[in-house]
């Protein structure tokens, strides 16, 4: 069986009839994604399952990934934080040799295709020195761009006045550019190890493996170790609650080739957790699929505590297990999260732990508001949804100049 033809058994005939008459009007499109990793991060894990359905729809879709050096992430993980509004200003050096990276791989990369969509700021500038040709490029962004740092967003404008069109999770996250803009929010794959069901064995397998207490409430946090998932944070909330409930508190995570920052992170975080044996710190690896999956089905309550969110895949995911939310109100998880039904939004460590109190206090509430997290989920946020909106850009691309598009 095909792996579409398995999701017809989730979503429906109809639905995947729909996604072979949209990809047939893009028959003979090459299609190429590029970004800067193929391990760790949402965008590696989005492009790990979109890329073979692309294939099995006919879609002729090639993934590949851009090189650099350590002093290249270090500056790009520096730009990823500025476009997410940290201040942080970058000497003509510094912005001297991301253009000097992107040169090389722009050199060193076949980017010949009908449609190139480029993934966030590190590979941004490869557009001014590759030869389009008639090709179509998009730039994908997945941060949260809605207050930038100027002076980095100008230099950026300077090199997305090549593209010819954009792409955002959520609304807000777009600026003012000459070209159109379109909203892609990501989505989870539902057959993936990371989502398919677990036999209570495996779930208790691998709770056994991290030495978890199963007859104590567990608050977890799955992320990158990542200043703006606020790991610190998660623990400043989990000990307020500690006081009235004997709780323990998983941060499950792991660190991303191209992101520099994640070992000193997880030390911080190490630090802050003490010698607390009701803390558990665990650092995963990229493919710890069936891992984190384990883990979000026998939390009693997730929390993602982000200051800063491009989009927030771990909620999608928790909620997809029937799992209430406690989440920072920022950027796509504020289109997740429906307000005091599907999980709460939170502002500070003192507002997680009181909505964390509240629903390990009310297990009627938690399965309540866990029903309406997957149902929501599974209407808006899975990966067949995510393949009809790529295939309906890939037919509007070739179609700007058309008022109604028939499809």
């Amino acid at each position: 069986m095909s792996k579409l033809a398995a999701y017809q058994q989730i979503v429906g005939k109809d639905e995947i009839d729909q996604l072979y008459r949209l990809a047939s009007l893009s028959k003979g499109k090459k299609v190429l994604m590029v970004n800067s990793t193929k391990d760790g991060g949402g965008v590696a894990e989005i492009l790990h399952q979109l890329v073979p359905l692309l294939c099995e729809l006919g879609i002729d879709c090639q993934w590949t990934t851009i090189e650099g050096d350590a002093a290249f992430f270090e500056i790009t993980k520096s730009m990823h934080n500025a476009m997410q509004g940290k201040k942080i200003n970058f000497s003509p050096d510094a912005l001297d040799y991301y253009l000097k990276i992107n040169q090389q791989n722009a050199e060193r990369l076949d980017l010949q295709a009908d449609i190139v969509v480029i993934h966030d700021p590190q590979p941004l500038a490869l557009v001014s020195y590759a030869k389009k040709g008639g090709a179509k490029w998009v730039w994908r962004c997945h941060i949260d761009t809605s207050k930038p740092e100027l002076s980095l967003w100008k230099f950026f404008k300077s090199h997305l006045l090549g593209y010819d069109a954009s792409i955002y999770s959520i609304a807000k996250f777009s600026r003012l550019l000459p070209h159109p803009q379109y909203l892609i929010p990501p989505s989870i794959d539902p057959l993936s190890d990371k989502n398919r069901h677990l036999s209570p064995e495996q779930i208790k397998k691998v709770l056994s493996r991290y030495k978890l207490n199963t007859d104590k409430p567990m608050l977890l946090q799955v992320s990158r170790f990542d200043k703006f998932k606020d790991p610190v944070g998660v623990i400043k909330a989990y000990r307020l609650v500690k006081k009235e409930l004997d709780l323990q508190l998983v941060l499950a995570g792991g660190t991303a080739s191209d992101d520099p920052e994640g070992a000193m992170v997880f030390e911080e975080v190490k630090r802050a957790a003490g010698d607390d044996p009701d803390i558990h710190v665990l650092l995963l690896d990229p493919g710890s699929h069936i891992e984190i999956n384990a883990l979000q089905r026998a939390a009693d309550v997730i929390i993602q505590k982000s200051t800063r969110e491009g989009f927030g895949l771990v909620v999608t995911e928790a909620m997809y297990k029937g799992k209430p939310v406690v989440g920072g109100a920022v950027g796509g998880i504020t289109i997740q999260i429906q307000n005091h039904h599907t999980g709460f939004l939170v502002h500070s460590p003192e507002g997680a732990a009181y909505r964390v109190r509240y629903l390990i206090n009310r297990a009627r509430v938690r399965q309540q508001m866990g029903k309406a997290a997957r149902d929501y989920v599974g209407s808006n946020f899975l990966i067949t949804r995510h393949l009809r909106d790529y295939l309906a850009l890939f037919y509007v691309l070739y179609n700007m100049n058309q008022s109604i598009i028939y499809v």
